[in-house]
C-alpha cells in the first residue's frame, strides 16, 4: 500500500475514523508521529469525573510512550459538550495535565482538533474566535476519497452488530458429532487434524463447507487445540507462546490475519449458542492484535453472554482491563496500521 499524506484537519479526521473503523464518541484520539511518520493510534474514553485530569493524563501517556520512536502527537478531541462564548475548550484540564505529563517523556503536542457533533475546529483556538468547519466538509478530503477507493467505511459507532448464529438442532448436534470423532484420536493427532484443515481454510480465498466449519467449531472447543490454531493465525514461524501474546520478532502477515478474521465470523453464522464463546473469543483476540481494545472487549463480553464460564474470555477480559497492549503494536515495523505521513 502506498503512504498517504495527511495535510489538513479534514484528512486527519478522516485518517482516524478509517483507523478505528467508526467515528469516536465523547473520546480523545491520540496519534504518535516520529519525523513526519504516523505511528500508534490510541481512542480512550474522556474523563467522566473533575479531579481525575492528572491520573487519565498519565494512563495515556503511558499507552503513548509505548511507542519509543515517538516525539510528539497531534490528538482529536470528540465531545457533544459546547464550548460557551469567551470560554475555554470542554476538558482543557485534561490536555492541560496531558500536556505536562507528555513533556516531562520528552514528547511534545504538535496539534489538536476539538470535535464536535457537527464542526470541528482547532483545539488552541482563541475563546470566542469561531473558525469551525462543517464536519461534512470531512467527506471531500482525500484521505477519505482514498479509503473508500480501497474499500474502507466508517461506521457510525463502536457497536458490533454480528450476523444471528444458527439454532437449529442440528447444528449444535452435527458440532457434537464432530468433538467426539476429534477424541477419538491422541491429542498431538488432533491438534495436527485441526491445524490442516484451519491452514487450509487461510491459504484459500473461499469460504468453507458447513460440514468444515462445524469440524472446525469442534476443533475450538478444545484449548489446547484452540491455541494451535490461534498461534496458526499470523503465519510466522515462532514459539506459540510468543505468537499469542504478540511477541515475535517476526511482523505478522496482517493480510491472513484479517482473513482470518473473516473466516471466523463466517463461522460463527454456521455454529449453535451453546458452542460460539470460543469463535467469539478468538475474534475478539484478534482484535486486541490489531489493537482494537474496545472492540475486543465488546467480543469477550458477547462470549461470556453465551458461556458465563467460558475461561479464556473471561481471563482475556482481565487482561484487556489491565491496559496490556499486543507487543505488535509497541514496534512501528509490526503494528496494524495504515501507512500515512504528515508534512
Amino acid at each position: 500500500m502506498n503512504a498517504l499524506t495527511i495535510k489538513d484537519p479534514a484528512d486527519l479526521l478522516s485518517f482516524i475514523g478509517h483507523t478505528l473503523g467508526f467515528w469516536p464518541n465523547e473520546s480523545l484520539v491520540c496519534i504518535t508521529l516520529d519525523m513526519g511518520k504516523v505511528g500508534a493510534t490510541l481512542r480512550i474514553d474522556l474523563p467522566r469525573q473533575p479531579g481525575t485530569e492528572l491520573p487519565y493524563a498519565r494512563t495515556v501517556s503511558s499507552y503513548l510512550t509505548s511507542d519509543t520512536s515517538a516525539t510528539s502527537i497531534v490528538f482529536a478531541l470528540y465531545t457533544s459538550a459546547h464550548c460557551g462564548p469567551g470560554q475555554p475548550k470542554p476538558h482543557a484540564a485534561t490536555i492541560a495535565a496531558l500536556t505536562g505529563v507528555l513533556a516531562e517523556n520528552g514528547i511534545t503536542i504538535r496539534d489538536g482538533i476539538f470535535v464536535g457533533d457537527d464542526a470541528y475546529s482547532p483545539y488552541d483556538s482563541e475563546p470566542g474566535h469561531d473558525i469551525s468547519l462543517p464536519l461534512s466538509t470531512t467527506e471531500y478530503s482525500r484521505v477519505n476519497a482514498e479509503f473508500i477507493y480501497r474499500g474502507s467505511t466508517i461506521e457510525p459507532t463502536n457497536r458490533i452488530v454480528l450476523p444471528a448464529p444458527a439454532q437449529e438442532a442440528d447444528h449444535a448436534t452435527a458440532i457434537e458429532d464432530c468433538m467426539n470423532s476429534i477424541r477419538a484420536h491422541s491429542l498431538h493427532q488432533a491438534a495436527e487434524n485441526a491445524s490442516q484443515l484451519w491452514t487450509g481454510m487461510l491459504d484459500g480465498k473461499d469460504f468453507p463447507t458447513d460440514e468444515d466449519c462445524a469440524t472446525l467449531i469442534a476443533n475450538f472447543q478444545f484449548p489446547h487445540i484452540r491455541d494451535r490454531l490461534m498461534a496458526d493465525i499470523p503465519g510466522i514461524n515462532e514459539p506459540p507462546q510468543h505468537i499469542l501474546f504478540a511477541q515475535t520478532q517476526t511482523a505478522p502477515k496482517w493480510s491472513r490475519i484479517e482473513w482470518a478474521q473473516q473466516l471466523l465470523i463466517h463461522t460463527y453464522t454456521r455454529t449453535s449458542p451453546q458452542h460460539a464463546a470460543p469463535i467469539l473469543t478468538t475474534i475478539g483476540y484478534i482484535n486486541w492484535w490489531e489493537g482494537r481494545g474496545s472492540k475486543a472487549h465488546q467480543y469477550m463480553q458477547l462470549a461470556l453472554d453465551t458461556d458465563p464460564g467460558y475461561r479464556f474470555a473471561r481471563l482475556t477480559d482481565q487482561m484487556l482491563g489491565a491496559g496490556i497492549i499486543a507487543g505488535w503494536n509497541i514496534n512501528k515495523n509490526t503494528a496494524y496500521r495504515t501507512r500515512l505521513d504528515m508534512p
